[in-house]
């Protein structure tokens, strides 16, 4: 397919349609997935090119929810807002939350929870408690459930940046308290870790390896620490997951799903063909490594994947380059 750089992405569904009639998608409120990020339609080629390369997936904007090729039921949409926010809100509101259509549907907590209210609602809620509205307490109160607020670690999987993680931890502290796990999940917490003691990595060579950096700041590039796995020996494995967030700050409010996330992860490095994992967000790590038997019993799987911190990849890297 060629196209001319300013072009733009629904140009790409229309020369689609041109070669297979049987093609289709919405005419209105046009939302899909290229390469795992959600465009409106009005995206420039040039740009996409520029991010994604020349190799694209197209893909619903949300497959679970696909009618028909990129035709989505989203009846969900207004029924979230109809439910929770509808009984305070103004046409302002409303007006706000139907422009945040293509994000609700960009939410990455869907993949864990199919009745997640979406992020636009907890944005929208945000709004309307910034611009002081009279019933925030309600509008707090019907937001501060599993399937709602806390379900909810933030990602911004919009082809155009969508930085609203400060706006949704905001709202997080604005609920007075945060769900805690009950006793008898902290005892099964504690006798899974005894039973489920961390994989030990004495060398990386000939190890296939794979990188997790998550919230880490600070942490060397994908390219820097590649090239050093390959100098210690090892092989690099890439994965779709190594640069999203693993659960780790919802392990109090909804270990479920902080549990679902942390072991899509893990399986997500595994079935890539790792046998290693770099990870470079302590939490993360703690969460991989302390709780690897509740990932496993959540998601149903044994996960014989070894975790090791950046440190620990460290000491065996220049350990390999000392013999050497």
């Amino acid at each position: 397919m060629k196209l001319d750089a300013e072009a733009k992405a629904s140009d790409i569904l229309k020369e689609i349609k041109t070669a297979n009639e049987n093609f289709a998608y919405p005419e209105e409120k046009l939302a899909f997935r290229i390469n795992n990020l959600v465009v409106t339609g009005e995206e420039s080629i040039g740009k996409i090119v520029e991010k994604c390369g020349n190799t694209l997936q197209i893909d619903p904007v949300t497959s679970y929810r696909s009618d028909h090729c990129l035709i989505i039921n989203d009846s969900d949409f207004n029924a979230h807002f109809e439910k929770i926010l509808a009984p305070y809100a103004t046409e302002e509101d409303k007006a706000y939350y139907e422009s945040l259509y293509p994000l609700h549907y960009a939410s990455e907590s869907s993949i864990f929870n199919r009745d997640y209210c979406g992020d636009a609602i907890l944005l929208t809620a945000f709004r309307m408690i910034e611009n002081d509205t009279e019933h925030k307490d309600a509008i707090l109160q019907a937001i501060d459930n599993e399937d709602a607020l806390w379900s909810c670690e933030y990602e911004d999987n919009m082809f155009e940046p969508a930085p609203y993680d400060v706006d949704i931890e905001s709202l997080k502290k604005l609920v007075r308290a945060q769900p805690t796990s009950g006793l008898c999940e902290k005892i099964m917490q504690k006798c899974m870790q005894k039973r489920n003691k961390p994989q030990e990595v004495d060398s990386l060579e000939g190890a296939n390896v794979a990188y997790f950096l998550g919230d880490a700041k600070d942490a060397p590039s994908k390219q820097e620490l590649f090239a050093q796995i390959e100098a210690a020996g090892g092989k690099v494995v890439r994965f779709d997951r190594e640069s999203k967030r693993a659960g780790a700050t919802l392990l109090d409010a909804n270990n479920t799903i902080a549990y679902k996330k942390a072991a899509t992860t893990l399986l997500d490095a595994l079935d890539s063909g790792a046998d290693v994992l770099v990870c470079a967000d302590e939490a993360a790590l703690a969460l991989f490594t302390e709780h690897k038997g509740m990932l496993q019993k959540e998601i149903g799987r044994e996960i014989p994947l070894a975790v090791i911190s950046l440190e620990r990849f460290n000491t065996l890297a220049q350990t390999k380059a000392e013999v050497a």
